[in-house]
């Protein structure tokens, strides 16, 4: 399976340590929509997701356990994995990682 639709589990290396997510992502004609699924901020739906050859982009609007916006820019390192980052405002850039589950 090519491109970044599907199901994930990703690793995103938090000042909190590393916390675990799920991404059910669906591509179409250079865009991302999806959500996200994790036990600190429940689930929450991809925006402004945008795919340019192996690169995509997303934002995350999340309220706990503070607002913030968080946003995400990975690289497809393989078919099944991707490598990026994690932007959290004030708090800098985490590094995160993404295996394909489906």
């Amino acid at each position: 399976m090519a491109g970044f639709s599907g199901k994930w589990d990703m690793v995103t290396k938090s000042s909190m340590g590393a916390q675990s997510s799920t991404l059910d992502i669906k591509e179409a004609d250079g865009a991302i929509t999806g959500a996200t699924t994790s036990s600190m901020i429940g689930m929450l739906n991809l925006e402004n997701g945008k795919v340019e050859g192996k690169r995509a982009t997303w934002t995350i609007k999340m309220t706990v356990p503070m607002p913030m916006s968080l946003e995400a820019e990975v690289t497809l390192d393989s078919a099944d994995t991707f490598v990026g980052t994690v932007k959290a405002g004030a708090f800098g850039s985490w590094p995160a990682t993404g295996k394909r589950t489906a």
